[in-house]
């Protein structure tokens, strides 16, 4: 699957404007939320806000932001599926071909001292979860990245070939289940223990 178009929104933010330079100089389209964008603007490098891209703002404080058709569509599509690229066309869904996401910072919040309930769960990533499992989900045309670590090597690969190859996007969704499966099993831990309280 060729790189045409990514997604962008990370709460850390290490490497993603080297990141999100290397794939616009291998011609990939950014799409970004709030901060993320903001720090790839300022880094000189064009990028969409995905307000424009969903036709809606950000709401409710940032909890509505990628919850939308035209994200999700974009991420779920079988592209070798002729009904979803005709319901892609019949909506105006673009395609997303990779997805850059990382979560809240629900581990770094729990542990600072006298945190809230309120502010703990204020924390947990709800729209972040949903784009990194559809990404894994669709894999065999989605190339999801959740560790900074990760994105020179896959930079690299967009840059020679266009693409990412199929085992690599195997290898990276089961990293992003990983990921999105420890996320759940800390907030529930967490929950568990405000429970004995």
């Amino acid at each position: 699957m060729q790189i045409k178009r990514a997604l962008i929104s990370v709460s850390n933010k290490a490497g993603v404007v080297e990141f999100a330079r290397a794939l616009h100089e291998a011609g990939v389209e950014i799409v970004s939320t709030g901060g993320t964008m903001k720090a790839i603007k300022e880094a000189g490098i064009p990028v969409t806000y995905v307000s424009d891209v969903t036709g809606f703002p950000e709401i409710m404080d940032g909890r509505v932001k990628t919850l939308n058709p035209y994200i999700h569509g974009g991420i779920l599509a079988v592209r070798d599926n002729p009904e979803h690229v005709r319901e892609m066309k019949e909506h105006k869904i673009t395609g997303i071909d990779l997805v850059a996401v990382n979560l809240y910072p629900f581990r770094e919040t729990i542990a600072k001292p006298g945190v809230t309930l309120a502010e703990a769960i204020e924390n947990i990533d709800i729209g972040g979860p949903a784009m990194v499992r559809a990404a894994a989900k669709n894999f065999k045309f989605v190339t999801v990245v959740t560790n900074p670590d990760r994105y020179a090597a896959i930079a690299e690969q967009v840059k020679k070939d266009g693409c990412v190859d199929d085992r690599t996007r195997m290898e990276l969704a089961q990293e992003a289940f990983a990921h999105t499966a420890a996320y759940d099993d800390m907030i529930q831990n967490y929950l568990a223990e405000q429970l004995k309280k």
